[in-house]
């Protein structure tokens, strides 16, 4: 192989996703031990119960309400490697996700989704399909990421989340004048354990514009499901 060939294949640029985690094998493999493979027809439509990709866990089966985090390529700056790479290293999951999510609220990278239009488009994906392929239960768009409650219906959390990033990227990527990946590889999720668990994360996600000190009430927030509650917290459509 010629110096040049060795040259450009050293530059392609890798994908960018979250911070490795080396553990999530094994933690994945825990899980399956006591819960139920995906019988057939579930896994004919894409679902995949426990699994993994070398970074973060995922539970994917019908009927669960999903707490959903994804956030833009640039959003763990390879310059600023220093802040981040040490979370990977974290063996708790609970305590990884929440240290991460942290770091996405100090606004690293471009924060093209502060631009109202690209907010916009995300915020009407999310909207758009409810109540036909999920249930949306809470969500908000912020600078580097959002933030997506939603029950699963007849297809897959992957194939939602799937589609959300794909046409949001390229809408967001001929808007922009750019190429490449609008939105990282993988994604967070949680499912919701019960009814208490399900309300203190949508007081998170609707919270988190004010946490993160970008609104001081979250329902000055424009892209957020807070500006749609009434006075009992019923999501208006």
């Amino acid at each position: 192989m010629g110096l040049n060939v060795r040259m450009r294949k050293s530059y392609i640029p890798r994908r960018p996703r979250p911070p490795y985690s080396p553990g999530v094998g094994n933690l994945v493999e825990g899980k399956r031990r006591w819960s139920s493979p995906p019988n057939i027809e579930d896994a004919k439509q894409g679902f995949r119960g426990w699994h993994e990709r070398g970074y973060l866990p995922h539970r994917d089966e019908p009927g669960l309400t999903q707490f959903v985090t994804f956030h833009l390529a640039d959003s763990f700056p390879e310059s600023l490697r220093s802040e981040w790479e040490h979370l990977a290293e974290l063996e708790d999951n609970s305590e990884r996700r929440k240290q991460l999510e942290a770091y996405l609220d100090k606004g690293r990278g471009g924060c093209y989704l502060l631009r109202k239009n690209l907010a916009k488009i995300v915020e009407g994906n999310f909207r758009q399909f409810s109540g036909e392929r999920y249930e949306l239960r809470a969500w908000v768009v912020m600078p580097n990421h959002v933030h997506v409650l939603f029950k699963v219906g007849t297809v897959s959390m992957a194939k939602t989340v799937g589609a959300w990033k794909k046409h949001t990227g390229r809408l967001a990527n001929k808007l922009l004048g750019k190429q490449g990946a609008f939105w990282a590889e993988d994604y967070f999720d949680v499912f919701m354990r019960d009814t208490e668990h399900e309300r203190q994360t949508t007081r998170y996600i609707e919270n988190n514009p004010a946490k993160a000190k970008l609104a001081l009430d979250p329902r000055e927030w424009h892209w957020s499901s807070a500006r749609f509650r009434d006075e009992f917290g019923r999501l208006r459509s």
